[in-house]
């Protein structure tokens, strides 16, 4: 949770930035995917090392580097420098980079026949996103845009503590000392990985992007303050991350490919109910159905990738795995920015976007992704 909190900082703010900054549509889904963009392709490193130290160490690592970048990014704010914040909010991804840290972690806590379920609650961090977006816009309103970077820099250094001081390794878990590199290639080299990298780009990708754009996307087309706008995507996170550990759950009894058909079906259709700019409370409604299905669709896939990985492996590819994921969350905002039609006030094009792009994870699910046999989850998943 602390961890996402800080992730998402930038763009919880993004209206802010705008104003403040006198920002285009292109420049904020630009400067809100920065982290995004970091948090992505350090998952890779981060889920390699998590193999090889452990993720005790590893979470206290991440927890204290992101500690920097906030006060960078607040700092930027206070001078009113678009550079400084758009830098900080670069370096401010290795927050996101907790997500790597926590799968392989928890799944050697667990029998592979329960891990769906164990790394759904985890990935139930998410919940930092919503807490976010709901609090930031009220904190800075209420004691400041500075003492509200302090506040989520003393969460991660209180976080950080706590883990170093009370979190243990589980029995089953030794260390991973083969060379980074080779270890990378080796997880490359095994087509799940690439199939898996697909459909997480999708679901992850689709709540990332969603979660970093929606208060943009709310202000611009429906004239919601922050706080307003950071109340809808606090819901929209929170429907997610309840959303995560029912599809990790569902995956484990049901097999994970009919839940994450369901996800991507519903996506599609739900984003195109959204494309429709229907009226009143709606859109708000719409979108937070659309996030419980891409947290259906979260928790399902990586229930996939906790059975499939070889032991010793779980790190390396869920690092690239879940920076896919990211990956997935990063080029939306930018897209939506960039097709933005300010006279309409229309997301069509990137919204559109979306829907083809479920549809065509839908079609390579039914018909691409085969469960390994193996073990009685993936025969459960046939």
């Amino acid at each position: 949770v602390a961890g996402f909190w800080a992730w998402n900082s930038v763009a919880t703010l993004g209206a802010f930035y705008t104003q403040d900054l006198a920002l285009t549509p292109a420049a904020t889904g630009l400067l809100v995917a920065m982290p995004v963009f970091v948090g992505s392709l350090g998952r890779i490193v981060v889920g390699t090392l998590t193999d090889k130290y452990g993720g005790r160490a590893m979470f206290t690592f991440v927890l204290v580097a992101a500690i920097p970048p906030i006060l960078l990014v607040s700092l930027g704010g206070l001078i009113s420098s678009f550079a400084l914040v758009l830098g900080a909010g670069l370096l401010l991804g290795v927050a996101g980079t907790v997500f790597a840290v926590g799968i392989p972690f928890v799944s050697a806590w667990y029998e592979p026949a329960r891990r769906g379920f164990a790394t759904g609650v985890f990935g139930a961090g998410m919940g930092g996103t919503a807490l976010a977006a709901f609090l930031n816009p009220r904190l800075v309103a209420g004691i400041g845009y500075f003492p509200t970077h302090l506040l989520i820099a003393g969460v991660l250094a209180v976080m950080a503590a706590l883990v170093w001081f009370l979190m243990k390794e589980s029995p089953g878990w030794a260390p991973n000392h083969a060379p980074v590199l080779p270890k990378l290639m080796d997880a490359a080299r095994t087509a799940v990985t690439w199939k898996m990298c697909f459909l997480y780009a999708v679901v992850f990708g689709g709540f990332v992007s969603f979660a970093t754009y929606l208060p943009t996307y709310l202000r611009d087309v429906y004239s919601f303050d922050p706080a307003g706008a950071g109340a809808r995507t606090a819901g929209f996170a929170l429907a997610a991350v309840l959303a995560r550990p029912v599809g990790g759950v569902l995956a484990d009894r049901l097999g994970p490919k009919p839940v994450v058909l369901v996800a991507l079906g519903a996506v599609a259709v739900l984003g195109w109910v959204v494309n429709l700019r229907p009226d009143g409370e709606v859109p708000a409604g719409a979108t937070i159905a659309m996030a419980a299905a891409l947290g259906l669709g979260t928790g399902g896939v990586f229930a996939w990738v906790g059975v499939l990985s070889p032991a010793g492996k779980v790190g390396s590819i869920t690092g690239i795995v879940s920076a896919a994921g990211g990956l997935g969350g990063y080029f939306p905002p930018l897209v939506m920015g960039a097709t933005y039609d300010a006279v309409t006030r229309s997301y069509s094009i990137g919204l559109l976007l979306l829907v083809g792009t479920a549809l065509v994870a839908l079609v390579f699910t039914l018909l691409a992704v085969q469960p390994k046999a193996g073990t009685a989850a993936v025969q459960r998943a046939r």
